[in-house]
């Protein structure tokens, strides 16, 4: 049984259709590279498997259960599907350590010193814990990505999403948020990815989704799709984004 199967999938926004007939199934330990053109419904996707937007039709199972509706239902379920967007939405009055041990907290109800071990601990996945007591205006954008992830991970998601995380910081930046998705990988963290980076994607993911007008219009192991794609979307968008010497 999959960790997570999407079936016929479809998400609308009035009368512009952003997930049409998708159909997707993560097993666990699986890392699952979603890529293509602005507007092809990635995010939305990934959204909808959070529970933040409803579908229109279709499922969503999540350890072989129905993606609750709302309520408290769906926030039980969302405390094991992590989500980590381009946008960081850290609190920047708070420490480190305190955007890290809020979740657990107060929606997991861990005590506080059990939380300040789990963030510690998380830190480290992310090569941060000198920065514990730091804030968040003292962090470099990677830096404050990184905490965004050690943040999701001290919830102790079963599934993590990643929004394009790399695609708001400098190039320079990108290479040390790269190393922790690889990391995670390497440890068997179950992962569906919204990248543009497409070396990564080729190197560490298992299967590669090629999103196009809201379908899923090409999925495989990502280096036969990079080296035979099958259809001229797929090949036009890999023309278009892959850089010489990636």
């Amino acid at each position: 049984m999959p960790l997570l199967a999407l079936a016929n999938v479809r998400k609308a926004f009035g009368t512009h259709v952003v997930l049409d007939d998708v159909s997707l199934d993560v097993e666990t330990g699986e890392v699952v590279a979603v890529i293509g053109r602005s507007g092809s419904g990635k995010t939305t996707l990934l959204r909808c498997i959070n529970g933040l937007e409803k579908v229109d039709g279709g499922s969503i199972q999540f350890e072989g259960n129905p993606l609750p509706a709302d309520g408290a239902a769906l926030r039980a379920v969302r405390r094991h599907i992590g989500i980590v967007f381009q946008s960081l939405n850290l609190f920047p009055h708070h420490s480190v350590e305190r955007n890290i041990t809020l979740g657990p907290t107060v929606t997991n109800k861990v005590p506080l010193a059990e939380a300040k071990a789990v963030a510690l601990d998380a830190l480290r996945e992310v090569d941060l814990e000198d920065k514990l007591h730091a804030f968040p205006t003292q962090l470099s954008g990677g830096q404050q990505q990184r905490v965004a992830i050690a943040r999701a991970l001290a919830m102790k998601p079963r599934l993590m999403l990643f929004d394009e995380i790399t695609s708001a910081l400098d190039p320079e930046l990108v290479g040390e948020v790269v190393k922790v998705l690889e990391r995670l990988a390497a440890s068997n963290m179950t992962m569906v990815l919204v990248t543009h980076e497409m070396g990564f994607a080729r190197r560490t993911a298992d299967t590669l989704v090629f999103m196009h007008k809201g379908r899923v219009w090409e999925k495989g192991p990502p280096k036969e799709l990079f080296a035979a794609p099958k259809t001229k979307e797929l090949e036009s968008f890999i023309r278009a984004v892959l850089e010489p010497n990636d």
